[in-house]
């Protein structure tokens, strides 16, 4: 028999599965050795990080068809989603926030330096998904945004599980979804479009189209300029100053939190299926011993002491305090604190609205303010590394739990809830802690045959190369309407940061995709009435579900191949 995954009575009176229980924390560890494994080899060989969360899911699901005692657990939604949360904590975490910043000491010339780059990184991954547990469903990060990612996955969990209509529309946007994966359209950019807010991906859109025919067209090189680079700084300082005055302004209001729920991919207000309800929401955020604003506030101070700390003990356990004067250090510390700050929420807002985060440009972008600085080149790999590590494990912690509310009924039992949040937190750490072990056992393989992220090196050649005074002037200069692009979208639409990060993506093809979601999203919120309305938010993650699959498997054949 089906599980119910609706927001019945049923469903917000039962106890939420136990990440530890003996069959779910098998399956997880065995997930997320595959996970991180697959995740390593893919960002060496190919230097992107596949999406393994639906994978899991599958896993599971297929595991819950087998007629033995021991996996009817798996037939459970919930058990699914803490599958799902603990291979994709364990994929990101050790391609992204692991084994791509020790890979810069190596390329560097310093392999004295990558056992404490990697313990420093370890701990900056931790703090990472801990704080936006914490800071999830808060003014800064509210449950009803979009988390696009985390939308598909629920949605192909549920339609696996109720099967029906639903499923039918799911596997069709799956088959889309693969087809425009075949012919390497990308079509997550095409379903994300369908799901994120539409001012959001309006910018996004056009930031990526800009960035495509900026040089071909009107023979401008924004790269070259670092007019994208300079566009986030400014997005990215007004952003911050945004959630501060959204904590203070929460705090004031009783923690009343009075943005209204952005329009999803109904046109409509945000759903409890699809974005959460605002009363459910509400409700969430208040439960427990302290509200919402309250919790972002403790998370945000709480998160500055532990990457001081961090920062502080990299500067030490790498060796390069012995580089710079007593001040040098202490302003090394500091902006490294507070770029890796930065850096996880800038990865943060744009995952959350778009589905896609800019973590190896906004880490470029820290680094290059850096040696503007003058920091020694010795700081600077630890600088690049640390705040690299920072984002990816904060962002797929947030589509991890959206996908989570979305299965536990967008909120409406508070105390299931926040339990189930609690249980995905246990599955996540169990994947960083696999991914941290599957690191620290095959960097040396992978080091001893040359292999790196690709990205690596571009850190490495921004470090040797230096910064001119003329790049300079145009961080500061491109700051300016970066800054005032996110100032009038408000904290809402982050349209400055989303603007940016379309500015600084290369895949022309993305913008056009875009904006064909987007046409598809109006044409069905005003033709084709309020049930097709709803079903194309199910027909969108089965879009970014089957690209994510097709890209999955293909990537890892590849990998494998080479």
């Amino acid at each position: 028999m089906a599980h119910d995954t609706s927001a019945t009575t049923d469903q917000v009176t039962e106890r939420h599965p136990r990440a530890l229980a003996p069959a779910n924390l098998i399956l997880t560890v065995l997930l997320s050795v595959f996970g991180a494994l697959i995740g390593i080899q893919i960002i060496a060989t190919l230097g992107i990080t596949p999406s393994t969360s639906l994978l899991g899911a599958l896993v599971a699901m297929t595991l819950s068809r087998i007629p033995l005692t021991i996996f009817r657990g798996f037939r459970n939604v919930h058990a699914q989603n803490l599958a799902q949360t603990s291979i994709s904590s364990a994929t990101f975490g050790a391609a992204n926030s692991l084994f791509l910043p020790i890979g810069i000491p190596f390329l560097f010339g310093q392999p004295s330096m990558i056992m404490p780059m990697l313990i420093g990184v370890a701990a900056a991954m931790l703090l990472d998904a801990w704080l936006l547990y914490r800071m999830f469903d808060t003014p800064a990060f509210p449950a009803r945004r979009p988390w696009p990612l985390g939308i598909a996955a629920a949605e192909a969990i549920k339609a696996g599980d109720q099967g029906g209509a639903q499923a039918k529309v799911l596997f069709g946007g799956i088959g889309v979804g693969t087809l425009g994966a075949i012919f390497s359209l990308p079509m997550s950019a095409f379903g994300v479009a369908m799901i994120g807010g539409f001012g959001a991906m309006m910018a996004f859109g056009i930031g990526l189209l800009t960035r495509a025919y900026a040089k071909p067209v009107a023979q401008i090189d924004l790269m070259a300029l670092y007019i994208p680079h300079g566009m986030m700084i400014g997005a990215g300082l007004v952003a911050l100053v945004q959630v501060g005055r959204v904590v203070v302004s929460a705090h004031r209001n009783g923690d009343k939190d009075t943005d209204e729920p952005e329009s999803t991919s109904t046109g409509s207000k945000a759903s409890v299926s699809s974005a959460g309800s605002s009363a459910a929401s509400t409700a969430v955020a208040t439960a427990g011993p302290v509200n919402a604003a309250s919790r972002l506030g403790q998370s945000l101070r709480v998160g500055g002491i532990g990457y001081l700390v961090i920062a502080a003990l990299l500067a030490f356990g790498t060796g390069v305090f012995t580089q710079m004067s007593t001040g040098m250090l202490i302003s090394f510390v500091l902006y490294a604190t507070v770029a890796a700050f930065v850096h996880e929420l800038i990865v943060g807002i744009a995952a959350m609205h778009s589905g896609w985060f800019p973590a190896f440009a906004v880490a470029l972008i820290t680094l290059i303010i850096g040696i503007m600085i003058g920091f020694p080149p010795a700081a600077l790999v630890v600088l690049a590394g640390f705040t690299a590590a920072t984002g990816p494990a904060f962002a797929d912690m947030g589509y991890d739990l959206k996908a989570g509310y979305v299965l536990r009924g967008g909120g409406i039992d508070p105390a299931f809830e926040l339990d189930g949040r609690r249980q995905q937190l246990i599955a996540a750490m169990v994947g960083f802690g696999v991914a941290i072990i599957a690191v620290a056992a095959a960097y040396p393989v992978f080091f001893g045959r040359n292999m790196t992220a690709p990205i690596d090196a571009a850190y490495i050649a921004a470090i040797k190369a230096g910064v001119s005074g003329e790049t300079a002037r145009s961080l500061v200069i491109w700051a300016i309407p970066g800054a005032i692009i996110q100032f009038l979208g408000g904290s809402r639409r982050q349209l400055g940061v989303l603007f940016a990060t379309g500015l600084l993506i290369s895949t022309p093809l993305a913008g056009w995709m875009v904006a064909g979601g987007l046409v598809v999203r109006i044409v069905a919120s005003k033709v084709l009435g309020p049930v097709a309305r709803e079903r194309l938010e199910v027909f969108a993650g089965g879009v970014i579900a089957g690209d994510a699959l097709y890209s999955f498997f293909s990537g890892a054949v590849k990998s494998l191949r080479s």
